[in-house]
């Protein structure tokens, strides 16, 4: 997808990476930005690569940028999530009026007081890089970021489906959720296959964990609100006895129950209730609201371990992938040495 005043050679994807390595001079230099992302299962391919191609030219293409944008629909076999995305490749450098390649960075030399260059110990005049462009700067990718999921949101919107993805860490959007480790192509082909590997068997672990997390504050948070209400129901000067408050709180929800079914299930919760109490020894609701506080200290103190935890398993897999490129390309290097 090309600027308008790009040159039509550059359609052709091998002419304009070629022409990209070309007009590099350092062998080091990095040649292109790299972006890939999710397309969305609840929208068709053709919906999911009209929103894509808008977004690109939106983002990309109207500030100057060459894009190589490609897609990739994988098929899954035995029921597995397909993973619909896509791959898009832009140019760093910007382009001239006329076609021609313009600058990453332009030097900005450090004067002294008078005006003058200043020189290193080396004598050579001492500048700053400035970038021509913020295509590089974090903020930028993080409105890029932010700008799809806008995209996607407004998109379900209109088809009248009520969800919607967040570009946000968990972390900034307050959730106290572990994130899944990425596990690749590789990966997911394995797993399909019935092989069990490190990232899926992680990845088990979190989600396990996570759902574990959620019903546990969502038990914690029902009981307190529970001891909310039957507080401001039932409060009396003396400390209230939490039999007798458990009692009248089922006897209240009997009676507004329709059905011998809902009666079954309160004398149920009752039964439940009673047994936990008893065997916790919690008489009054200072003793229960006190219990509730430890085990969501506990608990906070446990989610606190396992993000550690999981935090220190993805920098562990990272040493290892490292040393397993250190293994593979050490040969390489010896080689290159002796030559």
């Amino acid at each position: 997808m090309l600027p308008p005043h790009a040159p039509e050679i550059y359609l052709d994807r091998a002419t304009l990476w070629n022409a990209v390595e070309n007009c590099e001079k350092h062998p080091k230099a990095q040649l292109a930005y790299s972006f890939d992302i999710a397309m969305q299962n609840e929208l068709t391919l053709e919906e999911n690569m009209e929103l894509a191609r808008k977004f690109v030219q939106e983002q990309f293409v109207a500030k100057g940028m060459i894009a190589d944008l490609a897609f990739h629909s994988p098929e899954k076999e035995d029921g597995g999530i397909p993973n619909p995305h896509f791959h898009v490749m832009t140019t760093m450098r910007p382009l001239n009026p006329d076609g021609t390649w313009g600058q990453k960075q332009r030097r900005e030399y450090l004067l002294d007081e008078d005006g003058n260059r200043i020189r290193d110990k080396n004598g050579d005049y001492m500048f700053n890089a400035v970038h021509t462009t913020d295509w590089h700067e974090p903020e930028t990718l993080e409105h890029w970021r932010e700008q799809w999921a806008a995209a996607v949101n407004t998109k379900f919107e209109e088809k009248g489906l009520d969800v919607r993805i967040d570009h946000r860490s968990y972390v900034r959007q307050g959730l106290d959720l572990i994130p899944t480790v990425h596990e690749g192509a590789n990966v997911r082909q394995m797993e399909a296959k019935g092989i069990r590997t490190e990232k899926g068997e992680l990845n088990r672990w979190i989600k396990a964990t996570n759902r574990l997390m959620q019903d546990v504050r969502k038990k914690i948070k029902a009981l307190f609100v529970w001891m909310a209400e039957v507080k401001e129901e039932l409060s009396k000067p003396q400390t209230p006895n939490l039999a007798d408050l458990l009692i009248a709180y089922y006897n209240q929800r009997n009676a507004g129950a329709w059905s011998n079914k809902a009666r079954t299930g309160n004398l149920k919760q009752f039964a439940e209730a009673v047994n936990y109490l008893t065997e916790n020894k919690l008489l009054t609701l200072e003793d229960l609201q006190e219990r509730l506080s430890s085990v969501s200290e506990e608990f906070e103190a446990l989610s606190g371990s396992m993000k550690k935890k999981s935090a220190r398993i993805k920098e562990l897999q990272e040493l290892i992938r490292e040393g397993e490129n250190y293994q593979r390309l050490k040969p390489v290097h010896t080689e290159l040495n002796n030559i």
